[in-house]
């Protein structure tokens, strides 16, 4: 799901007129989607909840991020938590989706923060996203009570409300005040001094590793094809249809051209995947055996 980049303000304007779940139409459309994989359920799922993705998203303005990136990444947490949402443990959806899509846009904030990154470890984004509160509070409850507390001790303070090490919060600290210089800056004063960009490593691949690269994908594709071929006329139509496709064709689509049940045809492709894996696996084997 995609939005354009002068959007988003119409996209909020249709979440907020989308169709609101009552618990058992919410349940009613996890089943279909989890079990029959049906995408008008997913979509109509999606729909519902995006006024939550968007409330959310906009919570995270101040970070200096564009809106629609945010509503992008909300929306894409939104469909991972419909993916892997499981009706059976009791939950609604829109408490499970929270933490989904909360956790894609926390992850790109830090993402684009700074050119240098400033770390995806469960306790540097607990500091990223609290440390400054935190600190501002600990600071007006000492001038309340008439104390001036001194930058190391208030980052021992906040090392253990957040329960993260002290060495963490000095780091971040360092990170978040500090700025991004440019790596055409020069060394030294010097007129002719080196640019910083000069000092950095080549990342690029190397001709061996580009020569092992193809090679593997030549090896990658010959397995592909015979794995292929292992499997009847009508099994490789339809993982041709499903998956080598630019745009992948429904299970519905093909049941119809097939004149066989959805169900039927997704229990086709599963066997035609099960049989190209011990294919695969295989021929892996063989490798193995023959370098060991």
């Amino acid at each position: 799901m995609a939005f354009d980049a002068p959007t988003d303000h119409s996209l909020s304007r249709r979440a907020m007129k989308a169709e609101l779940l009552d618990a058992e139409t919410e349940l009613r459309l996890a089943y279909a989607w989890r079990d029959q994989r049906d995408e008008a359920a997913l979509h109509r799922l999606i729909t519902a909840y995006m006024r939550l993705a968007i409330s959310m998203a906009s919570k995270f303005r101040r970070y200096g991020a564009p809106m629609n990136d945010l509503i992008q990444e909300a929306s894409l947490g939104l469909m991972k938590a419909a993916d892997k949402f499981d009706p059976d443990r009791g939950v609604r959806f829109s408490t499970y989706a929270v933490w989904w899509i909360k956790a894609s846009i926390q992850d790109y904030v830090m993402r684009n923060w700074s050119m240098v990154r400033t770390g995806s470890t469960s306790s540097q984004k607990s500091l990223f996203f609290n440390m400054r509160r935190v600190q501002a509070r600990i600071e007006r409850e000492a001038m309340a009570r008439g104390e001036t507390l001194d930058p190391h001790t208030i980052r021992e303070m906040v090392s253990t409300e957040v329960g993260v090490p002290l060495a963490d919060v000095e780091m971040m600290e360092g990170r978040l005040s500090g700025s991004d210089f440019s790596l055409n800056a020069t060394q030294s004063s010097d007129e002719d001094g080196r640019e910083w960009i000069d000092a950095l490593e080549d990342q690029s691949a190397q001709a061996a590793d580009l020569v092992a690269a193809h090679r593997d994908a030549d090896t990658l594709r010959h397995w592909l094809a015979s794995a292929l071929n292992a499997l009847n006329e009508r099994e490789r139509f339809i993982v041709r249809e499903r998956k080598l496709r630019e745009e992948p064709r429904t299970l519905e689509s093909l049941g119809q051209e097939l004149r066989l049940s959805k169900e039927r045809v997704r229990q086709l492709e599963a066997a035609a995947f099960s049989k190209m894996r011990k294919s695969l696996e295989a021929q892996s084997r063989e490798v193995h055996n023959f370098f060991a």
